[in-house]
């Protein structure tokens, strides 16, 4: 089955705690084994200085990469955050961010995938994360 980003945006709608989605992710594009979100610029999450906070990139590409292995499974299943380490490169002012996932490893009871998190219409990414996951159905 493939998982079409409205179907994708349903998982995100159906799955996620209200304060996730109060970040306002949309999906833009799945595939065999990627998923791209848009993370949407918001004063709310900016932090001292004006750039969008961590926090937010960083629940951001978790979540994004749920997507993911749920595009690379061909639909949802219950699995949880094993680790993410994430690395922040640039500020982003003003900005929506597209959070790239491609996942890279798929076995039946983990998860492998990299992440990264361009400002739109930058070159080079503000922030990258790999990340590992549990499949627990």
């Amino acid at each position: 089955m493939t998982l079409t980003p409205a179907d994708a945006d349903k998982i995100l709608a159906d799955h996620f705690a209200p304060w996730v989605l109060a970040l306002g992710l949309t999906v833009q594009e799945t595939g065999e084994r990627h998923a791209v979100l848009r993370l949407p610029w918001s004063d709310t999450l900016a932090r001292d200085g004006g750039g969008l906070s961590g926090q937010a990139m960083m629940a951001a590409a978790d979540t994004a990469t749920v997507i993911a292995i749920s595009a690379a499974r061909g639909e949802y299943g219950p699995m949880t955050t094993v680790q993410q380490s994430t690395s922040f490169q640039r500020p982003v002012v003003g900005a929506d961010v597209l959070v790239h996932v491609r996942v890279t490893k798929l076995g039946r009871r983990m998860a492998f995938a990299d992440v990264t998190m361009t400002p739109e219409g930058a070159q080079e990414p503000a922030a990258t994360a790999s990340t590992v996951y549990a499949l627990l159905g």
